[in-house]
């Protein structure tokens, strides 16, 4: 790339990374309603499924702040290169 190449336009696409994490988190609630204990079922498996789904969700989360993080540092080395 020359010094003086304008630069390159930014990615306005579709995060599919991060719609895909948030189809997960949608499964994870359908997955959730159709394990939610009966009645009848021992009480332990209700607190028990309830920190399985926000333990998934929250690890979800953590992924896709870590994408978000190394994609600006990415951007930053892209723009650094640019500049010098």
């Amino acid at each position: 790339m020359s010094r003086h190449s304008p630069p390159t336009p930014p990615d306005r696409g579709p995060d599919w990374k991060g719609i895909g994490y948030l189809v997960s988190i949608v499964s994870v609630f359908f997955l959730g309603a159709i394990a939610w204990p009966k009645p009848e079922d021992p009480k332990w498996q209700l607190p028990v499924l309830i920190a399985g789904m926000a333990t998934s969700i929250l690890g979800m989360g953590f992924r896709y702040l870590a994408h978000r993080k190394q994609q600006a540092e990415i951007k930053k080395a892209e723009a650094e290169a640019r500049s010098s």
